[in-house]
């Protein structure tokens, strides 16, 4: 089986692994890639979505695989390029990929399927949505597009909603778009995945990301700066009541609307005194979660993936581990308002044998020597019989590696526990 996975990052490292630990033994390609990818995957000679599609015609690829999202709603938008070639794609269509790429056609999609959500106003200016406000805090900003995890503000008062406003308006930090100004929801967050292919669906084991730069919760939103997963972070009866009210109807809603899902498919919740409620959905796996989720998978994820891209989704090819396990991210100076290159990483070879490493934003120097190249540049993760245990686990790996400039929470996994 040949497989060909679509990203760059440290979410893309960790399923080109997984896939590579299959049963099938299949021989798997990236697009674009980086050089970590590279030493396991083999790259390609494409430089664009169109050349992508002839290479992977003539070197009779059997599965696509979308990592990143971009691609999905780019140009004519992966998949249906992928179907248009009878090349099997696991990640969804344009379409359905709205889902991620405008929050705007989300919320309307909740709403017409009575999923439990926020209420929300789609605004397209600064003064617009300022009315919408109308000095009600805390409140959230949502700019309606893809933003790469960082289009999203929680503002507590006027300065930092004006903050983001100007971003989003003047500065166009994210490009031309609305915005939606969004209810506040409080309480604890969880992140679902389920693998969906059309009707059918397959729930992964839970995590819990950790979106802000600093400890405690603080400073900018981030792409993730880590991840813990476990199947004990849900008691089986709110795991259910979650699958009942909001997983299910939101593959009911899709197979009404149309819209021929095959892929992953992110469920950003919150666990509101009122219940569970979505905040977003995500059109792909989670990053950093997916770095936490996958060391936790055994069987053959690569036959697995390419049945539910064919309709034919079947859970009996995954076993889950019971363990738990935690994804430390080290970021490079700057990250996320900017990222610093160059600098040398130290300590990746003192990682012990039971540890993951997954490059996210890293490259060869001249010297060949792994270096800086991205905002988060690598996730270091670990697994344990208890929370506790791979807590500790993952940071005195994380301890081993070093870089200047680097940023680091040593709180994942165990704030908000």
């Amino acid at each position: 089986m040949k497989i060909l996975v679509v990203g760059k990052g440290g979410r893309e490292h960790a399923l080109i692994k997984t896939l590579l630990a299959s049963p099938s033994q299949p021989e798997v390609y990236c697009f674009p890639g980086s050089d970590a990818i590279s030493e396991i995957a083999k790259p390609t000679s494409a430089t664009d979505l169109p050349s992508l599609i002839s290479w992977m015609k003539g070197n009779a690829i059997d599965l696509c695989v979308a990592g990143e999202e971009s691609y999905l709603v780019k140009d004519e938008g992966l998949a249906n390029l992928c179907a248009e070639n009878d090349i099997p794609c696991w990640g969804p269509n344009k379409h359905a990929a709205q889902l991620e790429a405008s929050k705007n056609f989300a919320k309307e999609f909740m709403f017409r399927h009575d999923i439990p959500t926020g209420t929300s106003q789609l605004v397209h200016s600064y003064e617009q949505a300022l009315t919408a406000i109308d000095g009600n805090y805390p409140t959230v900003l949502k700019f309606d597009g893809l933003a790469a995890g960082k289009g999203v503000a929680v503002c507590p008062d006027a300065d930092s909603a004006n903050a983001f406003l100007t971003e989003v308006f003047e500065d166009r930090r994210f490009g031309e778009g609305s915005l939606l100004v969004e209810e506040y929801l409080e309480g604890p967050e969880v992140s679902i995945f389920a693998a969906v292919s059309d009707s059918a669906s397959f729930i992964f084991t839970p995590a819990r990301d950790y979106k802000l730069i600093g400890e405690g919760d603080t400073g900018a939103n981030t792409g993730g700066m880590g991840a813990v997963a476990g199947r004990q972070i849900l008691e089986p009866e709110l795991m259910q009541r979650i699958e009942d009210e909001i997983v299910t109807p939101t593959i009911n809603g899709m197979v009404q609307d149309g819209f021929g899902y095959k892929g992953f498919l992110y469920f950003g919740l919150m666990l509101t005194n009122a219940g569970p409620k979505i905040i977003e959905y995500n059109c792909r796996f989670g990053d950093p979660e997916c770095q936490a989720v996958m060391p936790l998978i055994t069987g053959d994820f690569a036959n697995f993936c390419l049945g539910g891209a064919n309709g034919k989704l079947d859970p009996a090819h995954l076993q889950f581990s019971e363990k738990w396990s935690v994804c430390v991210i080290l970021a490079s100076h700057g990250y996320p308002e900017t990222s610093r290159a160059d600098d040398v990483i130290s300590g990746l070879d003192d990682l012990s044998d039971t540890a993951q490493l997954f490059h996210a934003g890293t490259k060869l120097n001249l010297d060949k020597e792994w270096a800086t190249n991205g905002g988060r540049v690598l996730a270091v993760v670990s697994q344990g019989d208890s929370r506790e245990e791979a807590v500790a686990a993952a940071h005195a790996e994380a301890d081993k590696v070093s870089f200047d400039g680097m940023q680091r929470r040593r709180d994942i996994g165990i704030l908000n526990f």
